[in-house]
């Protein structure tokens, strides 16, 4: 089993819409052929950036390398979406293939892959397998006991002692680190029960410089929070939150119900920790009132920016630590 993420895994989407699993490396790509050598790709690599760093050249190479000549037809692929917490699962049909047509969305070279209908959410596998489909690369072979538990989840029929021995396979790679810590603070947050959640959102907003209005539990009438920078919403942006703690994706007509109770001048935060389906993005980019749309992904990436600046309450929800490494 292969895992292949193009783009930190923000081509998830376009690898199930055209039957592909791809990658980028646009001058690779036309000489990337079944056979080519790994010290051929790196000369040409040096040859196309010949600023780039030989660590950068020998991982992109070889990634390419892998991607042409050890992935084999019938392998087992796997690519992640960050923003819905979901893998997908298919089975490689063929050889790679340059495809220059697709190199501006970094699919320049693509394999045909049949993709499972069923879609694996993140928190189905053990801490071991989420830890070792966590890496950065964009091509890498997934080992073997997380791979095991990835097809028995997959069956909806996940093996007992898979799972244990997932658990003991814990890879910490430094390399990954930062990969690993978004994912396993994405983990934690996702835990969190609806009122954590709220209050987490409006902890993130006050880090951000705003004052914030909770709602208290009942109906909400569509918004959760109210920021604003006097605290009471005259002043302008007055910002109106949506918070939807659920497994499941958000869809458009959430997105229109949100909406139908906005007033012209207010700007609109929906968040929602299982992400939204395209329609829903769709009603969201054509909201005649500006519409930002946070998923766990984003909200994460929001805390971690701002973890400095959030008050006592806010770190009690989510206690971090923050960790120096030499670079």
């Amino acid at each position: 089993m292969w895992m292949v993420r193009g783009e930190g895994g923000s081509l998830y989407d376009s690898f199930r819409d055209r039957g592909v699993a791809a990658i980028g490396w646009s001058k690779l790509a036309a000489h990337a052929k079944p056979g080519i050598g790994r010290k051929q790709l790196i000369a040409l690599y040096q040859s196309a950036e010949p600023e780039a760093k030989i660590g950068t050249v020998v991982s992109g190479a070889s990634q390419v390398w892998r991607f042409v000549n050890e992935i084999q037809d019938g392998d087992w692929i796997v690519t992640y979406s960050p923003a819905n917490r979901l893998y997908s699962i298919g089975r490689v049909r063929g050889q790679a293939e340059h495809h220059p047509e697709w190199a501006e969305q970094g699919l320049s070279l693509a394999r045909m892959v049949l993709w499972q209908a069923h879609e694996l959410p993140r928190d189905s596998l053990s801490t071991g397998s989420k830890n070792s489909l966590g890496s950065t690369l964009t091509v890498f072979e997934v080992p073997s006991i997380a791979a095991a538990e990835v097809i028995e989840a997959l069956k909806g029929t996940p093996s007992t002692s898979v799972k244990e021995e997932a658990e003991e396979s814990v890879l910490d790679s430094l390399a990954d680190i930062d990969a690993q810590a978004l994912e396993r603070i994405k983990d934690r947050v996702n835990e969190l029960d609806w009122d954590e959640m709220q209050q987490l959102v409006a902890g993130i907003l006050r880090a951000m410089g705003y004052k914030t209005q909770v709602s208290p539990p009942g109906s909400d009438r569509g918004k959760d929070i109210v920021a604003s920078p006097d605290g009471f919403g005259f002043e302008h942006p007055r910002i109106v939150v949506e918070v939807k703690h659920r497994k499941g994706q958000m869809g458009s007509q959430e997105i229109r119900s949100f909406l139908g109770g906005r007033h012209k001048d207010d700007r609109g935060l929906y968040v929602s920790t299982g992400g939204g389906s395209k329609d829903a993005q769709y009603e969201a980019d054509r909201a005649s009132i500006p519409l930002a749309m946070w998923t766990l992904d984003h909200l994460v990436r929001a805390l971690i920016e701002h973890y400095h600046a959030t008050d006592a309450e806010t770190k009690r929800i989510i206690p971090l630590k923050r960790l120096y490494w030499p670079v």
